[in-house]
């Protein structure tokens, strides 16, 4: 039996309906030096989903109903809850809704392949704040990173050889795989394992795949542009293998969990634009979204939580 009674995804949360948008940017750069014209680009590439709205909850969801089902097949009778940084269903929402169904401890799984500041710190930091505002709240145990995690390698696999399913046999081995993930302040990076997760889940998938040819780039930058954040951007790197003569590319949003808007509009359409227009084909491999490998992977978390000593925990 596992010591916890309950399972709390955390995510990163978007808005589901237009009117959402904007509230929805105000919190995320609350307290961070983010141009007001580069919120109104934000906002618009919002607008430009189906519905106005991002797909990220209705995906993490997914991934929740996925593992309470796979838990369920193994005897394991925990509920699993969702818990968002910056919209409904909010942290303290959830750990109010865990508190009144009885819920004491909860072994929460942040959903980011990379640690930095920003992508772990922060979710640790604003469920501790959370907990420190909800009467009765559950103690919220944290899952150990997973980046190496042979069933998450697994589902990135799989992503990516679909992708290159779509190229003929003869193109694929000289086709350069690229690597995505959010890039952060290179002083956020130097003082954290974020870029070291990365290059090492990238080039075990690589290995994994027998790829020789592939490479990391980031996208989605957000701050100012007085300070210097992780490169190169995604759309030097298609400018370059266009001037090298790559007839294709397969980009793989290896830092992401879910195809929300960043991965939908920041590659699907604004960088396969730009490898177009340099007569680039661009071939983009899923997120692992609900993926059965990812979904095993995040059943071993729950497992593998019933050690007697906790690694990382709230108190409050």
């Amino acid at each position: 039996m596992t010591r916890f009674d309950s399972i709390l995804l955390i995510a990163f949360g978007g808005p589901t309906a237009p009117e959402e948008i904007r509230p929805f940017l105000e919190i995320v750069s609350r307290g961070r030096s983010v141009p007001p014209e580069r919120l109104e680009e934000v906002a618009r590439h919002y607008a430009r989903m189906p519905g106005g709205r991002s797909p990220l909850n209705d995906l993490t969801f997914a991934q929740a109903q996925a593992l309470a089902a796979v838990l369920e097949r193994e005897g394991i009778a925990l509920p699993v809850f969702v818990g968002m940084r910056n919209w409904h269903p909010f942290l303290g929402e959830t750990l109010t809704e865990m508190a009144g169904k009885g819920h004491a401890r909860a072994l929460g799984i942040i959903l980011s392949p990379a640690r930095s500041e920003a992508s772990w710190e922060r979710y640790m930091s604003d469920v501790a704040g959370a907990r420190a505002r909800t009467p009765g709240a559950p103690e919220v145990e944290f899952a150990p990173a997973w980046a190496e995690h042979p069933r998450f390698i697994a589902a990135v696999v799989a992503r990516v050889r679909h992708a290159f399913e779509s190229i003929p046999a003869g193109e694929r081995a000289s086709t350069p795989l690229v690597f995505t993930a959010h890039s952060v302040p290179v002083s956020m990076a130097e003082g954290s394992p974020y870029v070291a997760d990365l290059t090492t889940a990238a080039g075990t998938v690589a290995r994994r795949l027998g790829h020789e040819r592939w490479s990391i780039a980031y996208q989605s930058r957000s701050g100012s542009p007085r300070e210097p954040w992780l490169e190169p951007d995604i759309g030097e790197v298609l400018r370059a293998l266009a001037a090298e003569g790559a007839r294709r590319v397969v980009v793989m949003p290896i830092g992401f969990v879910c195809d929300h808007v960043e991965v939908l509009y920041d590659l699907h359409i604004a960088a396969r634009a730009i490898a177009t227009e340099r007569g680039v084909t661009f071939h983009r491999a899923e997120a692992v979204n609900d993926a059965p490998e990812f979904i095993a992977m995040l059943a071993d978390l729950v497992r593998n939580a019933a050690t007697p000593y906790p690694r990382h925990a709230t108190h409050g």
